[in-house]
């Protein structure tokens, strides 16, 4: 990883913050002034996350947080900061790590408790679903809600649930699930349909309810105990991408001669190594992320791997969507303690919709907190513009705004928001389809309203001032986000688009970009070593691949496995052999496995050709460009480095 990427990553970490007691200017660029307090804080804050010790040293560090503040400049000096994406991802993430700081510790405990309870279990069920917008008109709520009454009519007559679900349910992977969404726990599905689920006895249908989707019913066909994740190994041959029996056929006997030598004692890790299709998880012995019932996109293979009892069982093979399988069982998880989850589960609360319940209770804090007083003599002139095209939702607000351009509520004396706000707010609220009457009484509900969204506004827009750490932290985001556009545009880009320059770049760094010498061969293994003595003897006939397969692989058991290819020569079993030449070699050993290897050809040590390293010279050139690009920056500012107070830095770190 190049240096100023590591910088740009550890400064975005969030960590303990580390206050310097005396702020003094540390260095100026173009005179402006940056301070020790931010060194210090950013210097001791990334301490241990730096792995390379050139890097602690000050003077390095200095160079390295100089370089980084030198591409913020120059990403402020060409207005990177005005661009409409930046803006939309800094207001993102701000709105991302405020929630850190909206929370009600009793109303989040209380659902943690309940997420931690239901999580004991899980639930399987089925579902219809009618498709209505949260914000659809009165007229098609209802029509939806009476098509899903008339849908759990024929259900309470006895009509069955999956016919019913193929023919009116508009969730769209009815037809290939019939409903059925599994087995599932907390957090897996929507808030109110996870409490329609848990609330619903087995074989029992619930209610009609409604989520962000439409209007829901819900049968429960199951509910057993968690079985918490699980963490297993596979071996995997992909199902051909288009049908073809052969290849079908082709991949059935593969993933059964590979059990076969499993049931020979062969180790698993290893043939999960050298015959898994699974990319991702073949070089780490098959081994595949934990997860739980639900996580993955194959039951089949879920049921297969919670089946194995002991850590170690071996499945037989069995095919699921995606091609044939193996699994072995490597460690069972069973659900954790409260006390083990319960920061995991508050996360996962605020995430969710749960969060609107916790909202809720601080609302009723901030109008604690916050001085807040409103201008009645307003409020009542905006009540007269309201009419009861409200509850149609076509009413509009005035045409002349002018005379609602004054306060309506003031917060803490210092924010004052304005009628024209309100009546703004009003016209967007008719979407609630709120029934409250008279109008009268419907403006003081959305009034109230109002101040709550208007208070957590205040709130949120004031976290800098009310919590150091979180303006630290947007501080540093903010720099971050605009040195990754800028190396966007000046580096990254330039080194993808740059033909002419990359090409001349590889020419000059050729040497860097070569192929070791490298063998087309077939690798013979077997864990009988007086079966690849008869390999060699039959490759010594020049007897084919398929020949050799055929005469050693006997009364069902594999006792020989080829792999074929062009490799280089550190691959495998080849850097075992001082010199391969092209025929046959002689009998090798390596861990449990003997080889012997039939050669093709031999290449010698050649440069490659651009296609095929662009990757690796795409990045190179990128560190090329950066390295002298800092050198530029330096002359275009006009740097002041304050040594004297930089010996005071260093005086305060090594106390």
């Amino acid at each position: 990883m190049k240096i100023s990427r590591l910088i740009i990553l550890v400064f975005l970490l969030v960590q303990s913050f580390l206050f310097a007691q005396n702020k003094e200017v540390l260095f100026t660029i173009d005179n402006h002034p940056y301070y020790t307090d931010e060194f210090l804080r950013v210097y001791n804050k990334n301490l241990d996350l730096v792995k390379d010790d050139s890097q602690k040293n000050l003077d390095n560090y200095l160079e390295l947080f100089l370089g980084y503040k030198l591409k913020v400049e120059k990403a402020n000096k060409i207005g990177l900061q005005y661009g409409v994406s930046y803006q939309t991802e800094l207001k993102s993430y701000r709105t991302q790590l405020s929630k850190n700081y909206l929370n009600d510790s009793k109303v989040t405990n209380k659902l943690v408790q309940e997420a931690y309870d239901r999580m004991q279990k899980e639930v399987r069920a089925s579902h219809i679903l009618v498709l209505v917008d949260e914000g659809a008109s009165p007229e098609d709520t209802l029509k939806a809600y009476n098509k899903i009454n008339d849908i759990k009519n024929r259900l309470s007559g006895g009509e069955d649930f999956v016919k019913v679900a193929q023919k009116f349910s508009e969730d769209p992977s009815v037809k290939d699930n019939n409903g059925d969404l599994g087995y599932f726990s907390a957090f897996r599905m929507v808030y109110p349909f996870e409490n329609a689920a848990f609330n619903t006895n087995v074989g029992s249908l619930s209610k009609p309810f409604r989520t962000r989707f439409g209007y829901h019913l819900l049968k429960v066909t199951d509910k057993r105990d968690n079985r918490g994740e699980i963490t297993v190994a596979h071996i995997m041959i992909v199902k051909p991408t288009v049908p073809d029996n052969q290849l079908e056929a082709k991949a059935k006997q593969t993933i059964e001669d590979v059990y076969q030598k499993i049931q020979q004692g062969e180790a698993f890790e290893t043939l999960a190594q050298q015959f898994s299709e699974d990319k991702s998880s073949a070089p780490k012995g098959g081994v595949l992320q934990r997860f739980g019932s639900g996580q993955l996109s194959s039951e089949e293979f879920e049921n297969v791997a919670f089946s194995l009892q002991n850590n170690n069982d071996i499945s037989k093979p069995f095919q699921s969507q995606f091609g044939w399988h193996i699994v072995k069982l490597i460690d069972k998880h069973p659900v954790q303690t409260l006390d083990a989850m319960k920061a995991e589960l508050e996360e996962k609360v605020r995430r969710d919709e749960r969060s609107m319940l916790i909202t809720n209770s601080l609302t009723k804090k901030y109008r604690a907190k916050y001085t807040h007083s409103s201008n009645q003599k307003m409020l009542t002139a905006v009540k007269k513009t309201v009419t009861a095209d409200f509850y149609a939702q076509t009413w509009e607000t005035p045409l002349n705004l002018r005379d609602y351009n004054k306060t309506i509520l003031t917060i803490e004396k210092v924010k004052d928001v304005t009628a024209e706000d309100f009546l703004n707010f009003i016209q967007v609220q008719q979407k609630s389809k709120i029934k409250t009457a008279p109008v009268s009484k419907l403006v003081d509900e959305l009034f109230e309203k109002f101040v709550d969204e208007q208070l957590t506004v205040y709130h949120t827009d004031n976290l800098e001032n009310e919590f150091p750490e979180f303006k630290y932290v947007m501080d540093e985001y903010r720099d971050g986000l605009l040195l990754f556009d800028l190396m966007e545009k000046e580096i990254w880009t330039k080194a993808k688009m740059d033909s002419l320059g990359l090409a001349n770049y590889f020419e000059q760094n050729i040497k860097n970009y070569q192929w070791k010498k490298r063998y087309n061969v077939n690798i013979f293994s077997s864990t009988d070593k007086k079966i690849i003595a008869k390999a060699k003897k039959f490759l010594d006939k020049r007897k084919s691949v398929d020949y050799i397969k055929e005469q050693l692989n006997k009364d069902g058991k594999i006792n020989v496995m080829v792999k074929s290819g062009l490799f280089e020569e550190d691959y495998d079993i080849l850097p075992s052999y001082n010199k391969l030449v092209k025929g046959v070699s002689s009998v090798a050993t390596k861990d449990q496995y003997h080889f012997v290897v039939e050669v093709l050809e031999v290449k010698e040590i050649e440069a490659k050709k651009l296609t095929e390293c662009t990757g690796k010279v795409i990045n190179d050139y990128q560190q090329f460009l950066e390295a002298n690009w800092v050198d530029e920056l330096k002359k275009e500012f006009k740097i002041q480095v304050d040594q004297a107070v930089f010996q005071k830095v260093k005086n305060q770190l090594q106390k």
